[in-house]
């Protein structure tokens, strides 16, 4: 039986749900990141490092939310702070300021020394649309970089060149900014200026010339979460934009305690200007953080309460020269005590689960150079992605565009059949709840699975 045959007759629920979802939200689903071709596995319950599906299937988790749940589902510690903060508090929201937003921010810094103030958001992709909103304010310039191959959120600013066909992509050396989506103004193409991942000298030639117009340039420092920015490239970068007065902004969303406690900064030894926090932050809740230097943050700072918008007050009485940023739940005390509680647990097991991944990526490398078959698990920290290639070094979007997805796609779905589960073509991530037994049961799974494409 093969691996799409085996899928479907093991999901008939799933496809009932998704049949009838249709009739409810535009394909079935409430996020584009959550559909796949035949339809996607519907889940109805979890626990630890695991998953179990409508029809009653067990799965070992390791997409865990995009990469949220670095402590599993359900972990005791997040339950018992979320409980602890409802009873002492008695609310699930002041809309005041109040003490865990302090007790989370000083946590901030201590662990991204580059954070000398931080503002709350509610989620990763609120903390880079602010980031942008500081850059532009602080510099006056009104364009921002990406680099190709990055993910910074689904709005108009950034959802450009993520993943653009390479016919329309342009020259290696000097992207073109591709549109990812219908209702995207073509405004934006002309004020996204995009760029080469891990070329640093295309990059510089690019901000040189474009340096006036140019306010920041956002990046993940490990694209998709799994290629690595080179450490010479990451230098030379932090090097020319404090040259040339361009912000430097790194979206970890992905990375933030994923490489490490310090995020990918850390492992670096580069502070940028700006950091974008979310997911492993909020312990399985929405959360975002904007952290960086303090004279950029302060200019979201009011200085009188005349500087507040309130929508009782005529517009024309609020401050013009404050940048304004709110939201009624940002720093949510339910969710910061959740983050607190994971914060906690990983400064405790960070190790563990560094270990266990390089375990699993290493027996993943093993299995496939036994059977003859090119591939590189490539990743730092807890993330990782198995990618079939016969490139020796994959360092950019375009390199990664080489490699076999088709033979990648099948062996997903083989491996879905044995209880395996991220979304196919996704990367792994690792959590506390992942232990010899989950390793050893994954590389048995890759073992059969590999023996059915053979």
């Amino acid at each position: 039986m093969d691996a799409f045959t085996e899928y479907t007759k093991r999901t008939p629920n799933s496809r009932e749900f998704m049949n009838e979802a249709q009739h409810v939200m535009p394909g079935g689903v409430t996020a584009n990141i959550k559909a796949y071709d035949p339809y996607p596995i519907i889940m109805e319950k979890a626990s630890g490092a695991y998953l179990y599906d409508v029809d009653g299937n067990e799965y070992i988790d390791y997409l865990l939310s995009y990469g949220a749940l670095m402590l599993g589902h359900g972990h005791p510690a997040v339950k018992a702070a979320i409980q602890q903060q409802m009873e002492e508090h008695g609310t699930f929201l002041f809309g005041t300021p109040h003490q865990l937003e302090l007790e989370m921010g000083k946590k901030m810094m201590e662990l991204y020394p580059s954070m000398e103030r931080i503002r709350y958001t509610n989620s990763g992709t609120e903390a880079t649309l602010l980031s942008i909103r500081l850059a532009y304010a602080y510099t006056g310039k009104k364009k921002i970089a990406k680099f190709e191959g990055h993910y910074h959120g689904g709005y108009d600013q950034v959802l450009l060149s993520v993943n653009p066909p390479i016919t329309e992509a342009g020259p290696i050396d000097e992207p073109k900014s591709v549109i990812e989506s219908k209702g995207i103004d073509p405004y934006h193409q002309e004020h996204t200026i995009v760029l080469p991942f891990n070329d640093l000298d295309a990059v510089s030639d690019i901000l040189y010339k474009r340096k006036d117009e140019i306010a920041a340039v956002m990046m993940e420092p490990i694209q998709g979460g799994f290629i690595p920015a080179e450490p010479a490239f990451m230098q030379g970068l932090r090097k020319i934009t404090e040259e040339l007065g361009i912000l430097l902004i790194f979206d970890e969303v992905k990375t933030g305690f994923r490489l490490g406690i310090g995020g990918a900064q850390s492992v670096y030894g580069v502070h940028p200007d700006l950091t974008t926090l979310g997911k492993v932050l909020g312990g399985g809740f929405p959360v975002g953080v904007v952290g960086g230097k303090k004279d950029i943050l302060m200019v979201s700072a009011p200085s009188s309460s005349s500087d507040v918008f309130d929508s009782s007050q005529s517009k024309h009485s609020r401050a013009r020269d404050v940048l304004f940023h709110s939201g009624t739940y940002n720093g949510h005390p339910t969710i910061l005590a959740a983050g607190l509680a994971t914060i906690n647990v990983l400064q405790d097991e960070m190790e563990h689960v560094l270990s266990v991944t390089d375990r699993l990526k290493s027996g993943i490398q093993m299995l496939f150079a036994e059977r003859g078959i090119a591939m590189q698990s490539i990743g730092l920290g807890t993330i990782f992605n198995v990618v079939i290639t016969e490139l020796e070094d994959v360092r950019n979007y375009r390199e990664f565009q080489q490699s076999n997805f088709t033979l990648r796609r099948e062996l997903d779905f083989y491996l879905l059949s044995q209880g395996i589960y991220t979304k196919p073509l996704n990367r792994y991530s690792l959590s506390t709840m992942h232990g010899e037994n989950e390793i050893n049961r994954t590389l048995e799974a890759y073992d059969y699975a590999l023996s059915k494409m053979s």
